[in-house]
């Protein structure tokens, strides 16, 4: 497939909870490596959205396709290798209590990739030193900052080799001087490569990096563009205003990579 070929194009889909419409006519295509950006008020659709492209939640309508091909949840198997593919990165780390660092990162190499105990083992240290963790291996979530156990649960993702990476306001649950380290993994994946579609309200940060923003509101994409036309200063775009609002309330900062110390060697992405 060439970089600029549909990785995965969504058409139509719809989602209602009840009597309310959540996500109402979303299409959206991205190509390998492309880093595409949804924001937009709460209550939007944009986490609805990501879980609808990884079927956590089953779209009511519209049509997935991965790579070409499309994609229907006929069954667990299916869906467990959908999922390989299309990793989850979650605002609030789903890591395992019961398990450190390390146990958390191999246990779905075994049960799903089926890799040995020693096999799984390495490459969960090669993943958790590409997020800079390989010395908080054999400590307990417990044991963890909350920027620490964000980087456990993309090393969780990582380890996989997901084709997309879908990550759902992945700085919102921690503090703000943890944002950085998990801000500069997410820097590193994207120079490296990984094609990603993040929900986030990190604004400057995402300008540097994001092909597109997908500004969403009552459902809809309602505008969609690259943060340099969307954001100019003559710009007159929904996008803009917003992001505006969320600068002067949180004085959004990109970080430096010296906020993390990550590794590229060993694996691409």
């Amino acid at each position: 497939m060439s970089e600029n070929q549909p990785i995965l194009r969504v058409e139509n889909i719809r989602k209602t909870f009840g009597d309310q419409l959540v996500l109402d006519d979303v299409s959206l295509t991205v190509n390998r490596g492309e880093v595409k950006i949804l924001i937009g008020p709460s209550g939007s659709g944009k986490s609805t959205l990501l879980q609808c492209l990884n079927f956590l939640n089953t779209p009511d309508q519209g049509r997935i396709w991965l790579e070409g091909r499309e994609f229907k949840a006929a069954g667990r198997h299916d869906l467990c290798a959908f999922r390989q593919q299309v990793g989850m990165i979650f605002q609030d780390f789903n890591l395992f209590d019961h398990l450190n660092a390390r146990e958390n990162v191999r246990i779905a190499l075994i049960k799903v990739k089926g890799l040995t105990k020693a096999q799984a083992n390495h490459r969960a240290m090669e993943e958790l030193a590409r997020v800079g963790l390989a010395d908080k291996a054999d400590l307990y979530p417990a044991q963890l900052s909350g920027g620490q156990k964000q980087r456990v649960s993309m090393a969780r993702a990582l380890a996989m080799d997901p084709k997309v990476l879908l990550l759902d306001e992945p700085t919102s649950a921690l503090d703000p001087e943890l944002i950085g380290e998990v801000l500069a993994v997410i820097r590193f994946l994207a120079s490296a490569g990984m094609t990603m579609i993040m929900a986030t309200h990190q604004i400057a940060f995402s300008a540097t990096m994001a092909h597109e923003f997908l500004f969403m509101e009552k459902g809809r994409i309602v505008e969609r563009g690259s943060p340099k036309h969307l954001l100019a200063a003559d710009a007159t775009s929904r996008t803009k205003d917003f992001c505006a609002k969320i600068n002067e309330l949180s004085g959004d900062l990109a970080p430096t990579d010296k906020s993390c110390t990550c590794r590229s060697s060993n694996l691409g992405v």
